[in-house]
């Protein structure tokens, strides 16, 4: 009967511990911030598409020219100061000291223990395609003006290129740190790569 107690006792464990796993996945994958999700895709996507339909949508290149500055203005702002806090953990910002000398912070939120405060997969996902893919767009855009001689555009897809590489670096910056960490990221990659090799060729 002792035996048959403490079997019945293990299974549930394991079963509870299972529940565990499975709801902390689900909460992984769950978007925790709707909203901010959508408005840190909603500014930069409008003016993408303000731009390649503003001929359509207006005859009026000052009112487009106005639009898509409005909108990639808002979402530099947006993205700097509440989707990279909220979505991923990270922000940067410009600090002078009492001296008078300026001072680029790059911050990375610290994993919490009890994992409440770590980012979804699912937001940490639409925070980095939504901050990689849109800047090279515009550097096609930059292009493609200037193939076909649209000369009084370029100022604005110039500083949709700006606006959006300045908010890319700042979290690269972020996630990666300091040059020396990325020089020892690179260092143990190759020498993790040279051990691999080294212990294939042993083995054959």
């Amino acid at each position: 009967m002792m035996r048959q107690d403490s079997n019945d006792a293990t299974e549930d464990v394991s079963l509870f511990d299972t529940e565990d796993e499975t709801r902390r996945k689900s909460k992984k994958s769950k978007i925790r911030h709707p909203l901010t999700s959508f408005f840190h895709l909603f500014f930069r996507v409008g003016a993408i598409l303000v731009y390649l339909l503003c001929e359509i949508l207006s005859s009026s290149f000052i009112a487009c020219m106005v639009t898509i500055i409005l909108l990639l203005s808002c979402d530099f702002w947006t993205v700097k100061n509440i989707t990279g806090r909220l979505l991923v953990g990270l922000r940067w910002w410009n600090q002078v000291d009492d001296d008078g000398r300026s001072h680029w912070i790059f911050e990375a939120r610290k994993p919490s223990t009890q994992g409440n405060t770590a980012s979804s997969d699912s937001e940490s996902r639409i925070f980095w395609l939504g901050l990689v893919i849109c800047p090279f767009i515009w550097v096609i855009f930059v292009f493609s003006a200037l193939f076909s001689f649209k000369i009084k555009w370029l100022a604005v897809v110039i500083m949709g290129v700006v606006l959006q590489c300045a908010n890319l670096y700042g979290y690269v910056k972020c996630k990666v740190g300091n040059k020396s960490n990325l020089k020892s990221m690179a260092t143990n990659y190759f020498g993790r790569q040279f051990f691999r090799q080294a212990a294939r060729e042993e083995g054959s």
